[in-house]
């Protein structure tokens, strides 16, 4: 017999029933019955329960253990009976008398229990996060997290795809968030960074003519933490190919997204729907219009309406006045509300002026009959247009966001959700994608009164050279795209500028010399002289993918050893101080207070 097991702790049926078996893994659950102790045994795979019966030696060891000390059992399955089966578990119809118990490894006294699914301050969780994975949530979304990237493996190889792995090391980029620095001792006062993401490693492929890579990469940012974003490093599907269109590309990594979230979403018995084939697609300006936001959520019905001219010269004068000193109103639809109180409305302007904004304002119906000071301003004709344009039936109502244009829009995108979710008008049983398409290649910054990139400056503009020699740079539309999946964007992409004529004619466009990209690109740039193909792609989040399949609302859910929200490591201690031996190898000096 094996020194630890025969079986694991989910193998167990009623087909083994006199057999002797040993099993080990850790006490999950102790129960004693006036002499009779029961034992919930717990490894990776499941649970099994073990019986240990008065006057055995067994009972008299079990007895003095704590949850979570490690053991092995040896003994004779036996069949619970009808009364006594536990339908929620494999094993639920068996149960193990122990005969034999050795002991591997005694528990102290637990800073968090992992038989319960209680919650528990996150400082304690990540210090213990060895704990933390043991229990059945974290533990289930950990595997979960395998099962979808060996799922994105199989799939992107089926599509053609090779698995490459960029470097680590490499050297730091001006543009972006802020670089990990990793200070090289053999070339003092130099440093390497690590990648934010293998962006130049991926088109230097197809320079090389590799045509389809991917790797499931990790990349790392020094930036703040949020939901849906780790600080710190994060991995995301990372994937290029040479001589396609923007649509090329659609159509590759389409079914690769749609057939994963298809085959998992039934996890746990869930019962999700994903969006059918083909991904809408939908212009920048068209969803930061209707959706106030580019990556926005298509399981919310509703849309917002831009209905300026609508109150141009009306009875509501504050809304005249905004729309004839050139900014906007936009209108987004509560349906069904008749029903609601007046508080309703009340709390969703509180709320909004909570959020830093000035006001929301409102206009109820019932049965068609208009209530509150907009509508008793603007009228009966004016309220009608309104509720045309909408198409508002008599028991919707309408809030209304007004003001400068970007953030009239990021009111209402807000609005939109909130309104949504107040109605329970997102049903959380679907996945609905998107791709957000013709994102503008330049912006005005307000703060520096200079034109920039808008998104992603190695991006191919639409109409190429003759574009950026012809047009207003405001209005010139690049080949860039995010997939959207929920309202949570999973990744940007691009049909990559890979001429050298038109990259260095775009980064005039934005302040940028020659000599400032054969400087700070020069390994793009150089390999672009020498022959380069048409190429794009892009990198979906791993991390995002999971935390919406397992759903849930923090990223640090889905990952094994998060960082806190200062990206620190509170189990590792990192970051952490290094010896004066060691900063003098590396050629520095810490100005740290205390150093």
């Amino acid at each position: 017999m094996h020194a630890y097991r025969t079986h694991t702790c989910a193998a167990l049926t009623v087909a083994n029933v006199g057999e002797t078996v040993r099993l080990s893994g850790w006490m999950h659950r102790k129960r004693d019955h006036g002499g009779v102790l029961f034992i919930d045994l717990r490894d990776h795979y499941g649970l099994t329960q073990i019986v240990a019966k008065a006057g055995s030696d067994a009972i008299a060891l079990l007895e003095g253990l704590r949850a979570e000390s490690v053991i092995t059992v040896t003994g004779q399955v036996v069949s619970r009976g009808a009364d006594a089966t536990n339908a929620n578990l494999t094993t639920g119809e068996i149960e193990v008398v122990a005969e034999q118990v050795e002991v591997r490894s005694v528990a102290q006294e637990l800073p968090l229990p992992v038989a319960a699914e209680a919650e528990y301050p996150e400082e304690i969780r990540l210090r213990y996060r060895f704990l933390d994975l043991r229990r059945e949530r974290i533990h289930a979304n950990i595997m979960l997290r395998s099962q979808v990237i060996a799922s994105i493996r199989q799939r992107m190889i089926g599509q053609g795809f090779t698995e490459f792995q960029t470097p680590i090391l490499t050297a730091s980029s001006p543009e972006g968030a802020r670089d990990y620095l990793v200070p090289s001792r053999v070339h003092p006062g130099k440093f390497y960074a690590l990648p934010q993401a293998p962006q130049m490693f991926k088109q230097l492929l197809m320079v090389a003519g590799f045509d389809r890579y991917f790797q499931i990469a990790p990349c790392f940012r020094d930036e703040d933490a949020r939901a849906d974003r780790s600080p710190g490093e994060f991995y995301q599907l990372d994937f290029e190919m040479s001589f396609v269109t923007q649509e090329d590309v659609f159509q590759a990594i389409e079914p690769v997204l749609h057939g994963l979230f298809a085959e998992f979403a039934d996890w746990q018995g869930r019962g999700r729907q994903v969006s059918a084939l083909p991904f809408p697609r939908i212009p920048y300006r068209e969803s930061m219009l209707k959706y106030g936001n580019d990556k926005p959520d298509l399981r919310n019905p509703l849309v917002i309406t831009d209905v300026s001219e609508l109150f141009a010269g009306s009875g509501f004068g504050r809304f005249a006045t905004i729309v004839e000193g050139g900014d906007v109103v936009r209108a987004i639809p509560a349906p069904n509300t008749a029903d609601r109180s007046r508080k309703f409305f009340d709390d969703m302007n509180g709320w909004a002026q909570g959020e830093g904004f000035a006001g929301l304002g409102y206009a109820t119906r019932k049965g068609g009959e208009w209530g509150g000071p907009i509508a008793k301003n603007h009228g009966e004709e004016g309220m009608a247009k309104i509720a045309e344009a909408l198409g508002l039936g008599p028991d919707d109502g309408v809030f209304f966001a007004a003001g400068k244009e970007a953030q009239a829009a990021k009111l209402a995108g807000l609005a939109r959700t909130r309104v949504g979710e107040q109605l329970n008008l997102i049903d959380p049983n679907r996945f609905e994608f998107c791709w957000i398409v013709d994102f503008p290649m330049f912006e005005w910054d307000e703060d520096n009164k200079k034109v920039d990139f808008s998104h992603n400056p190695f991006s191919m503009p639409q109409g190429e050279l003759e574009a950026l020699n012809s047009r207003d740079p405001l209005d010139i539309l690049a080949y860039q795209y995010d997939i959207v999946c929920n309202g949570v964007e999973l990744s940007s992409g691009a049909i990559r500028n890979h001429r050298p004529e038109i990259m260095y004619r775009a980064f005039e466009i934005a302040g940028y010399a020659q000599a400032d990209v054969d400087r700070d690109f020069a390994g793009m740039i150089n390999a672009f002289k020498f022959g380069a193909p048409p190429h794009g792609g892009s990198a979906p989040g791993i991390d995002r993918m999971v935390m919406l399949l397992a759903g849930e609302p923090n990223i640090r859910e889905v990952v094994l050893f998060p960082m806190n929200q200062r990206a620190e490591d509170l189990m590792m201690g990192a970051p952490g101080p290094v010896s004066a031996k060691q900063l003098k190898e590396l050629n520095l000096r810490s100005t740290a207070e205390g150093a």
